[in-house]
């Protein structure tokens, strides 16, 4: 369930800090959220899909570490990010 080139680019552009920012936090945690999002309907379509599940757990759990790294350094970035994103937290 790899997230498709041309969507990465824009979640990259979206969520950078700079112009050649490609792996800050925000930018792991928007194709993190893709990934999961793309990972969950294949999953409601093939329910026995344990593997998947797996990694869909793995990377949820990847996602909310580096969530709770930007909510201590950076609350209002956290903020922001959520709501962009439609995190519920």
């Amino acid at each position: 369930m790899a997230v498709k080139t041309t969507k990465k680019k824009t979640l990259i552009s979206t969520f950078q800090s700079h112009k050649k920012d490609t792996g800050s936090s925000e930018v792991q945690i928007a194709i993190l959220t893709e990934k999961v999002k793309e990972l969950t309907k294949h999953l409601k379509t093939h329910q026995k899909d344990f593997h998947s599940r797996q990694g869909l757990f793995r990377m949820i759990s990847t996602r909310r570490r580096l969530l709770n790294y930007i909510k201590q350094k950076y609350p209002k970035k956290y903020i922001s990010l959520i709501g962009k994103l439609k995190i519920r937290k």
